[in-house]
């Protein structure tokens, strides 16, 4: 793709539509930090709650956290996803997941994608981006290592068999 930021990428949409479009990158894990000092940096007590990997959401504003969540718990600001996942950034939510009372599923993720009007549109029209409606399973279920090759997978592509260029006849 030539973007650092975007190879690989396995990025879940949140939003697209005339005005931009933001997503949440559940691609790639930040080594050393997991969702305990993520509680712990906010002076939450994380009980029995998973020490799970912290994603890298994404290029803009890295010190924002978001969740995305089953729909079985919606706190303040949080936001229904097209019916199939919800998105929060607020700490009420941390505070749910440590107590045991938060969604059933969730990932976490610092940072965000975002696209201005029309940005989106025209990258998607590039070689490079595949856009596919992947299982909720790929969010909560699949290792974030394993993601990209999932999703082509989940689209029935092989991408062993992609090429970076073109050649000339």
């Amino acid at each position: 793709m030539g973007d650092r930021d975007f190879d690989r990428a396995v990025i879940a949409m949140c939003a697209h539509d005339a005005e931009g479009a933001v997503g949440i990158g559940l691609g790639d894990v930040i080594g050393g930090i997991g969702f305990h000092s993520v509680l712990r940096q906010f002076g939450i007590d994380p009980g029995d709650a998973p020490d799970a990997p912290v994603h890298v959401g994404g290029p803009v504003e890295v010190r924002r956290g978001f969740l995305l969540h089953s729909l079985d718990w919606m706190g303040q600001g949080s936001v229904d996803v097209a019916g199939r996942w919800a998105l929060s950034g607020s700490l009420d939510i941390l505070r749910a997941i440590a107590a045991g009372a938060g969604p059933r599923q969730w990932v976490i993720a610092l940072g965000y994608a975002g696209w201005g009007a029309g940005q989106l549109d025209g990258e998607l029209a590039t070689p490079g981006w595949l856009p596919v409606k992947g299982g909720i399973d790929l969010l909560y279920d699949v290792p974030a290592a394993d993601r990209w090759q999932r999703a082509f997978a989940d689209a029935g592509i092989d991408p062993r068999l992609l090429v970076s260029g073109a050649g000339t006849a």
